[in-house]
């Protein structure tokens, strides 16, 4: 119990493993249904948005394809590490320059999802994992 409670969790211990699938499903399902269906296809407000930043309009529907289907993929724990650093590209623009002029509290859940992100990118998808099963 006390090692439970005070001491660290090996990288590829059972509940190691099982907080990177509950933080994957969590983080990616949420970013596929919350943010990504919502620019299923861009809207012309998203569009005009990231034009408005620089970026050619493309970048909406690049956007798009990593915050649903990435989102997806993300949970399924498939191709983590490429989706991961997709995503982690794709929040440190969103806080970066989408939400530079915006308060702190706008921009803290694509910091929150740029994080998770990059954990992912280094710490890879887990046991639980589609991955996993192809890397046998």
């Amino acid at each position: 119990m006390k090692n439970l409670l005070f001491g660290g969790v090996r990288l590829n211990s059972a509940i190691g493993n099982f907080g990177l699938l509950a933080l994957r499903l969590f983080a990616g399902l949420s970013l596929a249904y919350a943010h990504g269906w919502a620019k299923v296809p861009p809207p012309a407000g998203f569009i005009q948005m990231v034009q408005s930043m620089g970026m050619p309009g493309e970048m909406a529907y690049l956007t798009m394809v990593t915050e649903f289907v990435g989102g997806m993929l993300l949970a399924a724990g498939l191709a983590t590490r490429p989706v991961a650093l997709a995503m982690t590209a794709n929040m440190a623009v969103a806080g970066f320059i989408g939400h530079r002029t915006d308060p702190y509290q706008r921009a803290e859940l694509a910091f929150l999802f740029l994080a998770v992100a990059f954990m992912f990118m280094c710490m890879g998808a887990g046991r639980f994992s589609i991955d996993r099963l192809l890397k046998r």
